[in-house]
């Protein structure tokens, strides 16, 4: 495996992201960084202000572009990650989502499979049409070396929010309608893979260059569970996703499920893999070995808000533990909204130092 210092000649228009995919590790690696569009940044606040609700801003393809693309003017990411939410998905197929300020979202809970009849995979058409026209401003807008992601939840992530009607610190509403009813329950996964492959396939298809499934929920569930409800899913959706693009990087985030990532990539087959702030250093390391696999993380993002010298000591300890391997850094979460931006600032600088690999 060879690796590549940042001034050298990049290949695929020089979009340093996608290299890792092509098995090279690049030192410095390339970062971007999980809600690096958001709440933590004053000219993110403004649009926000002037959106409306949240998803009114979701759906606005200008005021969304633009809140893509604020983290890249700021810090020169090597990747934007598209601004949108997964619980689209849940509102596209006909659920009521709203996001009510202080305290996430609120949904319509289901609680049955009778209760499916609510959803309508034919009437998503619309509502994603505004998230991929987004992607496509973005593409356009973007500098050329940086790359651009799209995303989804994954099934298991998304239905436990449309089942439990928001968020949950057990997920125990769509983990004991799984197992009072596995059949009912695994029709709304069979929903949701089935829909969200077509939300990454536009996106693929407005411009996004790599996508990543987020399953933020993928810990709660026991072993003997976690196969069907978190690697099933996800397997069809990249191979469905994989046959109509070959090239697309797909990254997989099923956070808390450190324990069994060997056997969430085996099962999945993804190109990629998220740690997050759990993962030991060495386990980072060994998954890129033996996996062979991309690996992206795992900053806790409350060291980030804190910045400092504990922040900037263990940024370089990331960066020197994954050196060689196929990396990209990242956080192990989202960035907490009370994150100075500074802090982003110093990071980027950091990880982007000579010899710090």
């Amino acid at each position: 495996m060879s690796i590549v210092s940042l001034d050298q000649p990049e290949s695929s228009a020089g979009r340093r992201l996608l290299e890792p995919f092509k098995g090279r590790a690049l030192a410095p690696p390339p970062i971007w960084l999980m809600r690096q569009a958001g709440r933590y940044l004053p000219e993110y606040r403004e649009i926000r202000a002037k959106a409306g609700g949240f998803l009114d801003l979701c759906y606005t393809p200008s005021l969304a572009a633009e809140v893509t693309l604020q983290p890249i003017r700021r810090f020169g990411f090597d990747a934007a990650i598209l601004f949108s939410d997964i619980l689209v998905v849940a509102d596209a197929l006909g659920q009521r989502v709203e996001f009510v300020d202080g305290e996430g979202p609120k949904l319509a809970p289901l609680s049955s499979a009778g209760e499916l009849r609510q959803l309508n995979p034919g009437s998503v058409a619309a509502k994603f049409g505004l998230i991929f026209e987004t992607v496509a401003r973005v593409r356009q807008d973007l500098p050329r070396e940086t790359a651009l992601i799209g995303f989804c939840g994954a099934p298991w992530t998304v239905a436990t929010y449309m089942v439990g009607g928001g968020t949950s610190v057990d997920q125990a509403e769509a983990r004991s309608w799984a197992y009072r009813d596995p059949d009912g329950f695994e029709s709304l996964i069979a929903i949701l893979a089935e829909v969200s492959v077509e939300y990454l396939d536009g996106q693929a298809r407005a411009g996004s260059d790599a996508v990543q499934i987020f399953d933020s929920w993928a810990g709660s569930l026991p072993d003997d569970e976690f196969e069907r409800w978190v690697i099933a899913p996800t397997a069809s959706i990249v191979r469905t996703l994989r046959a109509r693009h070959p090239g697309l990087p797909v990254i997989g985030f099923p956070r808390g499920a450190g324990h069994n990532a060997q056997r969430y990539l085996a099962g999945t087959e993804l190109d990629g893999f998220g740690c997050d702030t759990q993962m030991p250093l060495g386990a980072m390391r060994r998954l890129a070995q033996e996996a062979r696999t991309v690996v992206q993380g795992n900053l806790d993002p409350l060291l980030l808000a804190a910045g400092g010298a504990r922040m900037e000591a263990r940024a370089r300890a990331i960066v020197e533990a994954m050196a060689g391997a196929r990396f990209i850094f990242n956080l192990g979460h989202g960035i907490v909204p009370a994150t100075p931006p500074e802090n982003v600032a110093r990071l980027v600088e950091i990880v982007r130092a000579p010899g710090t690999s």
